[in-house]
C-alpha cells in the first residue's frame, strides 16, 4: 500500500462535507425564520416598567408624582380617568420620567367626587399595556 496515495486520495470527503455544511445552513436558517415568524424577540422589550405613582388632589387638578421604581419614557403613560381630564395643566410628564417628577392635570367642567384616575404604561408598539397605578379621587 502506498502511504502517498492514501493521503492524496480525497474523493469520499468532498459529499461528506457538503451534506454537513448543507445540513448546517439549513439549521441555521430555520432557527432565524422561525424566530422572526413566532416575533420571539419582541416579548423582550415588551415589559411593563415597575414604577409607583402618587395622587395629590385639589377641586380642579390632580397632581401625578412618581415616587419610586424604573424610569418611563413620559409618551407612553396616560393619564386617564371617566372624568374630562384637561391635558394642557400647568406642568404634564415630559422626556423621561423617574423618581421625584410630578405632572399637575386639570379637570374640565366637572370634580373630582369620587373617579378613579390611574396611570396606564403603553408599549411601544401599541401591543402592550398596563396599568401602573391608580387611585380614587376623595368624594367632595
Amino acid at each position: 500500500m502506498n502511504v502517498r496515495t492514501l493521503f492524496a486520495d480525497d474523493v469520499a470527503v468532498s459529499p461528506v462535507i457538503g451534506v454537513i455544511l448543507m445540513v448546517a445552513i439549513t439549521v441555521i436558517l430555520a432557527a432565524v425564520i422561525g424566530s422572526f415568524v413566532l416575533n420571539l424577540g419582541q416579548g423582550i422589550q415588551q415589559t411593563a416598567p415597575q414604577a409607583s405613582f402618587g395622587f395629590g388632589y385639589a377641586n380642579d387638578s390632580v397632581d401625578v408624582t412618581h415616587e419610586s421604581g424604573d424610569t418611563v419614557v413620559a409618551a407612553q403613560l396616560n393619564v386617564t380617568s371617566a372624568a374630562a381630564i384637561d391635558y394642557s395643566g400647568p406642568t404634564l410628564f415630559a422626556g423621561t420620567v423617574s423618581a421625584g417628577d410630578t405632572a399637575t392635570y386639570n379637570l374640565s367642567g366637572t370634580e373630582w367626587n369620587g373617579e378613579t384616575v390611574r396611570v396606564v404604561w403603553e408599549s411601544e408598539d401599541g401591543s402592550a399595556s398596563a396599568t401602573l397605578s391608580q387611585s380614587t379621587a376623595p368624594a367632595i
